[in-house]
């Protein structure tokens, strides 16, 4: 931001020319003025430093979606890819929303001691989120693909039905036993491809506002005939699990988004487009000019 000696300035020279107060400054003055902006910048995201991200890193397109859809920004576009409605309810006592992927390398894929597979067990690292930030909810967001071959297979509408179970983890994972609590389910067909929210809010506010242990979701897909060879293929819930290239995998992996609010400022608010005016020569008589004349030395003003 300050444009140290090895990193460029976050604040273009043009933009710094508008900031008021810190044209006719000295070079020192000037330059305390935009460390107490930056202070002022890191205070209101909850961070302590600067930020270095990755270059690798992606922004969620749910995340972008959201904004444009707060901002206002996709009605004044037209945008018209957008596969969801913002989500009234959640943001409604929120004005921070935050984006979590999984820590891959903590994975795990258990065998339960009769013989059948686990559910997948994912572990969000949390520990960003600032103590004072009050989470109001919690969505895990999975993707799941149409299956063309499956859909070819199907000869009833049962035969095509997927259920996904989502279970907040109670205790550490032992070998063939896996202990959870239900959060929420959804039942779905795998002949279209969309993103499903689940609501795991009691789970997240647990380990973050309880501060009781955070040992992972778990998530479980299973077909309503137990019918193995297209089961859980279709919800993009590991990267071991799929074929996919890099740069759809970080779009379509799994993402915890939080909703909160930090006590510094409102819930958000969605903005909408304003309606522009009716044009026509019909004029609004409530408000018109009118020349009128006034006798100064009735007021004793001669």
């Amino acid at each position: 931001l300050l444009g140290e000696s090895n990193h460029a300035s976050l604040i273009p020279e043009e933009g710094k020319k508008k900031i008021p107060g810190l044209q006719g400054r000295s070079a020192a003055q000037s330059h305390e003025l935009l460390r107490d902006f930056e202070a002022t910048l890191l205070h209101m995201f909850g961070l302590k430093r600067r930020p270095r991200p990755s270059r690798a890193a992606t922004v969620p397109r749910y995340l972008l979606d959201l904004y444009r859809l707060q901002s206002g920004e996709a009605e004044e576009t037209g945008a018209h890819d957008i596969a969801f409605e913002y989500p009234e309810r959640l943001a409604s006592r929120a004005n921070t929303v935050r984006g979590f992927h999984h820590e891959e390398h903590m994975e795990r894929v258990h065998e339960m001691d009769d013989g059948e597979t686990a559910p997948l067990r994912f572990l969000f690292n949390l520990t960003s989120i600032p103590e004072d930030e009050l989470l109001s909810s919690a969505e895990l967001r999975l993707y799941r693909h149409q299956i063309d071959e499956a859909i070819a297979d199907t000869l009833s509408d049962d035969q095509g039905l997927h259920r996904i179970n989502v279970y907040e983890v109670l205790k550490p994972p032992r070998p063939g036993q896996l202990i959870t609590q239900l959060l929420d389910t959804r039942l779905v067909h795998h002949n279209m491809s969309r993103w499903e929210s689940f609501d795991v809010s009691p789970a997240v506010m647990r380990w973050t506002q309880e501060r009781l242990p955070n040992y992972g979701l778990a998530v479980e897909v299973l077909h309503l005939n137990q019918t193995p060879r297209h089961q859980g293929r279709h919800v993009r819930v590991s990267r071991s699990l799929h074929q996919e290239p890099e740069e759809d995998w970080e779009q379509l992996r799994p993402l915890l988004v939080t909703f909160g609010h930090d006590g510094k400022g409102h819930p958000l608010t969605r903005r909408t487009k304003r309606n522009p005016k009716p044009r026509g020569r019909k004029r609004n008589r409530n408000c018109r000019r009118h020349a009128l004349y006034v006798d100064f030395s009735d007021v004793g003003w001669t």
